[in-house]
């Protein structure tokens, strides 16, 4: 093959150019340099652009292609190199062609960038006349726009993909947090690693989450993202990260010194304590938003093939809420998806993900299809099946809520269980909210497509929402500091103040919320399905109110680790305790009050005073106290073989003496936990149910769950 020299003229290094490879897609090193492959079929010429430490830039063209991909061989390129790319082609915005060479672009493959992203005026590709007219913005965008880093082949260090824990999704708890968030204000974390990778993975944070019994943590996203205009200008930042432009590289701004090394050891560190690491990941959408947003990676090389576009070209889907929506459907760009999938898999060692707006990704020309394209992608990859998938399943777009009907192997976010949880426990009849089925698992939801009751990632708070601590705090959401007049947020909480708005210092207000808050918490451990717990929650971290702390990178959104409270922690390790000792709390199948082959039912439901309740009870507004008691399902073997049974009783009303059912076989109960008297401070002996005179009753306070296991007389 010829040798082409397209160097810029005056460079003072020349790189031979010749033909190399289609594919691997993006900049991959070898021994003689790089391999440059990029798809960018509507372009005219694509462009290598090498900055060197002083940022001079050298450009060279790539000469070749083969149908869709322009590609190269350019030699004499080392690892560490920064780069970036250009693209030129016709300018017609309204018909969704938007090539300008001026506008450095990031490789949508780059696996490294030199610094975070923020929104600057010279990002823009366009002007948009006073007639409507657009015109070429022909200012150079290099001096704003991050480099991309040639990756290294190998990397040092530990292979955090060799020691990955992989527990049950059905035994698992998760631990949904902010990376930064979680360490920024953390005592026992020095101050020069606190809000990055490598205090994440510090001592005094493995400890707390693994003394608490965490299986799995699930990180805001890592994805490299933009703070975008709208923030910049009001003097905020993208704190959450739901802006993400680079869906190979990890966040920079999260690095001490190097993000690459520093990620892999901390999910190295995870996996050593036997948590694994799941990733928000976000390819709905990109942080490119509308046509006027910032023009630095798809845009630039493939504006209809990256993105679902209406009118000829000229208008951006907005099914997301952000601006733009990616083209899922598009094969390029479903392999781009896939290939960051199993690149944060195989090369950081991540073990599962929860997608953003996952019902954007499953959207066709027809609407949402469980049998669509990336659905059947993801479940065929040999990387992904080793991963646990799990959606969040709605988008703001035309039949966008899909809770229930994502394929098996996935996982839903279930906020019909948050929403019937808090409902119930403010006041509304338990009977006609389905309280009973949430408990089970929400089996009227996903009782489909083969799927268990592990289809259901049961929350009472995420972040997106107020902390549980706020829930029983506030009725009005108090988001001024985001600058948006406080409209922004869900208007509906299904929250309480017990009378009084914010902190309060009346004993009775600070007792009610606090038996709210442990009441919550244990129904969301006692249920069927997999929980999850919102970081700061088993310390009480509040926000003030504030619902939707998308860009409040401070306090507000930080964890208050000085302002912890200890007994709720204790409380919530016991009640994860509980949850691992006790497998008919964490079962796969749905409980259909079946007979076992003992000839025991599964689930049995019963009044305060033990006998069964009938529909009026279900749905009258004074029925407050219910018990239920649990055996292993009929239909799973691992359920078929647990012997044990649970009493659960939910104590909603007032005080009330609950009758005990005989536990059978000659057993008795055992407390478990009792969410009303667990850490209380006048040191009230919990009642004993387990002595040679067990009684036949249970005083179960108000706003209280009581969890009685049966174990043998002997």
């Amino acid at each position: 093959m010829d040798t082409v020299n397209n160097n810029n003229a005056g460079s003072k290094v020349h790189h031979p150019v010749t033909s190399g490879r289609s594919w691997p897609l993006g900049v991959t090193v070898d021994p003689a340099g790089v391999n440059v492959a990029v798809w960018a079929p509507e372009a005219d010429a694509v462009k290598l652009c090498l900055f060197d430490d002083s940022d001079t830039e050298t450009r060279i063209t790539l000469p070749f292609r083969d149908g869709d991909v322009w590609h190269g061989h350019v030699a004499d390129v080392a690892p560490g190199t920064r780069y970036g790319l250009r693209a030129n082609g016709p300018f017609d915005p309204r018909a969704g062609l938007r090539f300008n060479e001026a506008k450095l672009l990031i490789d949508p493959y780059a696996r490294l960038i030199d610094g975070p992203l923020v929104w600057d005026p010279l990002m823009v590709d366009c002007v948009v006349e006073p007639d409507g007219d657009f015109t070429l913005d022909y200012r150079d965008s290099a001096p704003v726009v991050p480099k991309a880093i040639v990756a290294a082949p190998t990397v040092d260090g530990p292979d955090p993909a060799s020691n990955r824990p992989l527990h049950d999704l059905s035994d698992m708890v998760i631990y949904e947090g902010h990376l930064k968030g979680l360490t920024a204000t953390h005592p026992d974390v020095p101050e020069e690693l606190r809000g990055t990778y490598a205090g994440m993975a510090h001592p005094a944070i493995i400890k707390h989450l693994k003394d608490l019994g965490i299986s799995a943590i699930e990180f805001l996203p890592l994805q490299a993202f933009i703070d975008d205009e709208y923030l910049v200008d009001r003097g905020l930042t993208n704190y959450w990260g739901y802006q993400p432009i680079c869906w190979l590289a990890p966040e920079p701004r999260y690095a001490k010194e190097d993000a690459d090394a520093e990620l892999r050891h901390l999910v190295h560190t995870l996996h050593e304590a036997g948590i694994e690491v799941f990733l928000d990941v976000v390819y709905n959408h990109t942080g490119e938003g509308d046509g006027l947003g910032p023009h630095v990676s798809y845009r630039g090389l493939h504006n209809r093939g990256y993105y679902r576009l209406t009118g000829n070209g000229h208008h951006y889907v907005n099914d997301t809420g952000t601006g733009n929506t990616v083209a899922a459907e598009e094969p390029m760009v479903m392999r781009l998806m896939l290939d960051s999938l199993r690149h944060w898999v195989e090369h950081y060692g991540f073990d599962g993900f929860r997608f953003d707006l996952a019902a954007t990704v499953g959207r066709t020309e027809h609407g949402f299809k469980p049998t669509g394209a990336f659905f059947q992608a993801a479940r065929q990859d040999p990387v992904l099946a080793t991963t646990k998938l799990i959606a969040e399943p709605w988008d703001i777009g035309p039949g966008g809520y899909q809770l229930g009907h994502f394929p098996f192997p996935w996982s839903e976010w279930n906020d019909w269980y948050r929403d019937r949880v808090r409902r119930v426990w403010r006041g509304e009849p338990m009977g006609q909210l389905g309280l009973a089925s949430a408990v089970l698992g929400s089996s009227g939801v996903f009782d489909n497509s083969g799927r268990g009751s592990n289809a259901s990632i049961n929350f009472v708070t995420a972040h997106d929402g107020y902390t549980l601590a706020d829930a029983v705090s506030y009725v009005q959401k108090h988001n001024w500091a985001n600058l948006e007049e406080n409209r922004d947020g869900h208007g509906d909480n299904y929250s309480d103040n017990f009378g009084v708005e914010g902190p309060s210092e009346d004993p009775w207000v600070v007792d009610s919320r606090r038996r709210r808050v442990r009441g919550m918490l244990a129904t969301l451990l006692v249920s069927q399905g997999v929980p999850m717990i919102l970081a700061g929650d088993e310390i009480g971290n509040t926000q003030g109110g504030n619902n939707n702390a998308y860009a409040q990178d401070n306090e507000i959104g930080w964890l208050d680790w000085t302002s912890a409270d200890p007994s709720l922690t204790e409380y919530v390790r016991d009640l994860i305790a509980v949850r691992h000792r006790l497998p008919v709390l964490r079962q796969r199948t749905f409980l259909h009050s079946r007979k076992r082959a003992d000839g025991l039912p599964e689930v049995v439901w019963t009044r305060a005073d033990g006998e069964t309740p009938g529909n009026d009870d279900w749905h009258s507004s004074d029925f407050r106290t219910v018990a239920v008691q649990i055996r292993g399902a009929s239909d799973d073997p691992n359920g078929a073989g647990v012997d044990d049974h649970v009493l659960i009783i939910i104590s909603l009303g007032g005080d009330t003496d609950v009758t005990l059912p005989d536990p059978s076989d000659g057993r008795r109960w055992q407390l478990e936990i009792d969410s009303a008297r667990h850490g209380n401070d006048d040191k009230t002996p919990l009642p004993d149910v387990s002595g040679p005179d067990s009684p036949t009753t249970y005083p179960a306070l108000s706003q209280s769950i009581v969890v009685l296991s049966a174990i043998d007389s002997d």
